[in-house]
């Protein structure tokens, strides 16, 4: 159970059920043409998952001292599970979501696409060993990561299925995937910031510059409440150009994914306790959810 926590297997079973929607909900409804057949898809998935499961392990190793301030219930790496176990499982997993994502790229004859796994890979230890410690950088880089969890679906699924004669089709979808994709990296990113928040005693100490640490708990409060009515503003602006005529769509998003989201904003201009933000934390991870669950209202609504 310890290796799972160490994962966030919580985190990568969102990244299988969005990944999976997306091939399996979004893409028939349009009946788009697609490049992996469905055990290729699941290299797609494995390759992701190994990549993922290695960044949040080197996260932990460099988090140790951070950590046992913010959450020493819940160190891992140096009590249950040793650093040199830890690094051997980050190396290992790296390598195989890397041999992975080159065999899936010259497979859908793509060989290019294989630099996009180790960038990945590249920009997670980056992320974990430097990044995190420069104001927003780190929030940014975690959030483009995110959405391109999203999007590799996209890339290898759509991009080499592309002919003149479904060009359209084809762009349209990948269009849709990109806009999920936009989303996840604005819910992210605001829920970064809140992640730091709650973490600003551990990194003050470890000499962190993260927004809380430099501007305080309170402005970086406000600055993500302000943040929140970008995503808030585009889904009710979605609801109401698109979905007036498909009302168990527009009940969905209005009630599942705006009120929890309203919910946030609301919170967020008046936190400022660990708890409030542990809360509010947790209430986007709600919305994030409800959103990835949307893709299942296409083959219902479209059937």
């Amino acid at each position: 159970m310890k290796v799972l926590n160490l994962i966030r297997w919580k985190n990568l079973l969102l990244i299988v059920l969005v990944q999976s929607l997306i091939k399996y909900a979004l893409f028939p409804v349009f009946h788009v043409d697609t490049a992996l057949q469905d055990w290729q898809f699941i290299i797609l998935i494995l390759a992701t998952l190994c990549l993922a499961s290695a960044g949040n392990i080197i996260n932990d190793i460099y988090d140790v001292d951070t950590d046992h301030i913010n959450k020493p219930d819940r160190v891992i790496v140096g009590k249950s599970i040793s650093e040199k176990t830890a690094y051997n499982m980050f190396i290992t997993l790296n390598v195989i979501g890397v041999i992975l994502g080159f065999y899936l790229s010259h497979a859908v004859e793509k060989g290019g696409f294989f630099a996009l796994f180790v960038i990945i890979s590249v920009l997670l230890y980056l992320y974990a060993s430097y990044l995190k410690r420069t104001c927003l950088v780190g929030n940014i880089i975690i959030s483009i990561l995110v959405a391109l969890s999203i999007v590799i679906v996209g890339l290898f699924d759509l991009i080499p299925a592309i002919t003149f004669e479904n060009q359209d089709s084809q762009r349209m979808v990948f269009k849709l995937v990109l806009e999920y994709a936009g989303m996840a990296f604005i819910l992210n990113f605001i829920r970064e910031i809140i992640k730091d928040i709650e973490d600003i005693d551990g990194d003050y100490a470890s000499g962190i510059a993260t927004l809380p640490v430099l501007i305080g708990r309170s402005r970086s409060s406000k600055i993500a409440f302000v943040l929140s009515f970008i995503p808030l503003g585009i889904l009710v602006y979605y609801v109401i150009m698109f979905l007036y005529n498909t009302p168990l769509e527009a009940a969905y998003f209005t009630f599942l994914v705006i009120g929890p989201l309203l919910y946030v904003s609301i919170e967020l201009f008046s936190a400022k306790t660990k708890k409030d933000h542990n809360k509010i934390s947790n209430a986007l991870k709600l919305v994030m959810l409800t959103g990835v669950l949307s893709l299942l209202l296409y083959p219902i609504i479209l059937s």
